[in-house]
């Protein structure tokens, strides 16, 4: 079934769109050269596209402005009187809210920096400074060097836990950085790895590997029966990427799809593949097939043009608890 989604939706040139895409802004560049700052600007506004729709997200930081390295770099330097900017490990229960415009801290909330960027709501505050102080007293203010330590560090020994090991030697640090969900780090992170320059084969691999579940693919896997076949039925969000959920799905159904069918240049094992071909096959800048405007989800899908008509359950999303 999912092959047959990745013939019908799957992108041919995905890893040359992201590295364009990337090569444009700089990004590319900036790997090469360890540019940090560049690095963060792009993955901040990166993880602004979480909790609404990206053309809100991006229409608020064209009309209101981008939060930067070189910004907070700045201020922060001045000198910062909130003992919660004292560290990244200080920094944990900041608490700041825009519009109520309060913080754990109210005595030197006049005096901190962190309000004066106009970020789309308080919570993305907050997600800023946390990866600023994380890349600053983790990484030593060093990212990309960072990165391509804790990817060779975890390289060794070569095993079917590998590259999950590697993956998670990057992401389970970073998920720890207040506001940020799965979906939208393992995203970015999977668009910088894969966008490094051809030089850097394990960033590469990594980034290959990496799954991002949204709501259209977990309602995809259930829909159409998947979740219940594995015995996996939850609800959407972080059980997603436990041990069985839909990731897991995702990775092992790759492992049987050969990606250089789809493209040469392509790895054979290629599970952002597989799982952006689903994501294309349910959005509605995709082929928007199976998704919430084309199906009433209180009952069983009705859609006989559909090409996966004749094999899926069409299980009600919602006449579950799940």
């Amino acid at each position: 079934m999912i092959y047959r989604v990745c013939c019908l939706a799957g992108s041919a040139n995905l890893i040359d769109k992201i590295r364009a895409d990337l090569a444009a802004e700089g990004i590319r560049t900036a790997i090469r050269k360890c540019d940090t700052a560049a690095v963060f600007d792009w993955l901040i506004a990166a993880l602004s596209y979480q909790g609404i729709s990206d053309q809100i997200a991006y229409d608020y930081m064209e009309q209101h402005g981008y939060v930067s390295w070189d910004d907070i770099n700045e201020k922060l330097a001045h000198g910062a009187t909130c003992p919660k900017l004292k560290s990244y490990w200080h920094f944990h229960g900041c608490g700041y809210n825009k519009l109520r415009r309060t913080c754990t801290e109210p005595d030197h909330i006049a005096r901190c920096p962190l309000p004066t960027h106009d970020l789309r709501n308080g919570r993305l505050n907050q997600t800023a400074y946390s990866l600023y102080l994380f890349i600053r007293d983790i990484a030593d203010g060093d990212l990309i060097g960072w990165i391509d330590q804790r990817l060779q560090a975890t390289n060794d020994p070569f095993g079917a836990d590998r590259l999950p090991r590697m993956r998670d030697a990057v992401i389970a640090p970073l998920r720890e950085i207040y506001g940020v969900s799965d979906k939208v780090l393992t995203m970015a992170l999977s668009s910088i790895l894969l966008g490094a320059p051809n030089r850097m084969r394990l960033w590469r691999e990594v980034g290959a590997s990496m799954i991002a579940i949204d709501t259209l693919v977990h309602n995809f896997l259930h829909r159409t029966g998947i979740l219940h076949r594995f015995g996996a039925a939850h609800a959407y969000g972080s059980a997603c990427y436990r041990q069985g959920g839909c990731s897991d799905i995702i990775a092992a159904v790759a492992d049987r799809i050969d990606a250089r069918a789809f493209n040469p240049a392509f790895p054979m094992v290629f599970p952002r593949f597989v799982q952006h071909a689903i994501w294309r096959y349910c959005a509605q800048s995709g082929l928007a097939v199976c998704n919430g405007n084309r199906i009433d989800d209180r009952k069983s899908c009705d859609n006989v043009y559909c090409q996966m008509h004749s094999i899926c359950d069409r299980t009600a999303l919602y006449n579950k608890t799940v």
